[in-house]
């Protein structure tokens, strides 16, 4: 297969914007094989995905980013991204007790459904390093109390940085996670949670929803900021339910949607489909 450059990027709107990109390409005998952009008339900002081979592209590989910066981020204030295809990202993910959302990634990344690298998971409790060693991966505890959690965060933070980590995924992880480690990966903290809040808060927000009688329960994944549970949402999707549904159905059901939820925005971030902007995010097809 060949290899291809991903190239993501906004910028103030104007026109000649879409020319010049695909042109650039062009000329540089780069073949696209895929475009899609888009323009929020609101806050007037372009915004655009391309994909082009580069097998024959006359810029060396290591070039591209800084041609590009030269000759057009730098005119259309452009904020941009480069990808390429043959570099696998580096995932890291973060459980506590709770194994649906982590057996659902290592399922799909075992049968090869992901172009991602998974070389460590972290925990705060021992209960899933069985899973970690069923699926061939080193598994790390970190025990946090309130009095090591400053301590311990920086020693997973050290781990991370040794292992070229890219991104992280909270897979029902079931701490807070501190702005030194929000600062250090922007929109690349990946969370999963049940869409009640913020009407169904606490530690038992399914009985509180069958207490109240709701008729949809929902999953909500989004990118971590500093204002819990309110970053850029990449994926939400819902399931009616009925007056039959017992506290348990409401459980299993829910757990079902954010094990789907959570590995959908994955899948979308590792095939570089997402262009967060201010806190909402821009979902390529």
């Amino acid at each position: 297969m060949n290899t291809t450059a991903k190239l993501l990027l906004h910028c103030p709107d104007q026109p000649g914007i879409l020319a010049e990109v695909t042109n650039f390409i062009t000329i540089n005998r780069g073949n696209i094989v895929y475009l899609d952009q888009y323009v929020d008339h609101v806050e007037n900002i372009f915004f655009m995905r391309i994909e082009w081979e580069i097998k024959d592209f006359f810029i060396p590989k290591d070039k591209i980013e800084d041609y590009f910066e030269t000759l057009y981020a730098q005119k259309y204030e452009m904020k941009f991204r480069l990808y390429f295809s043959d570099v696998k990202p580096k995932m890291a993910i973060f459980v506590s007790k709770l194994s649906h959302c982590l057996f659902d990634m290592l399922a799909r990344y075992t049968a090869g459904e992901w172009n991602v690298e998974i070389p460590l998971i972290i925990s705060n409790h021992p209960d899933l390093q069985h899973v970690a060693e069923r699926f061939g991966i080193p598994f790390y505890l970190f025990p946090i109390t309130k009095e090591n959690k400053m301590e311990q965060e920086k020693a997973e933070m050290e781990l991370l940085e040794q292992h070229n980590i890219n991104f992280i995924v909270l897979a029902r992880y079931m701490q807070v996670i501190s702005e030194q480690m929000i600062e250090a990966y922007p929109n690349r903290i990946i969370n999963i949670h049940h869409s009640f809040l913020p009407a169904f808060v606490g530690a038992k927000p399914y009985h509180a929803a069958f207490e109240r009688g709701v008729k949809i329960i929902g999953a909500t994944s989004h990118y971590v900021t500093s204002e819990l549970d309110t970053g850029p949402i990449i994926e939400q999707d819902v399931v009616r339910i009925t007056h039959k549904d017992t506290v348990q159905d409401l459980v299993s059901k829910g757990k079902d949607l954010e094990k789907i939820v959570l590995s959908r925005a994955v899948q979308k971030h590792i095939e570089r489909k997402v262009l967060a902007y201010k806190n909402k995010t821009v979902i390529f097809s």
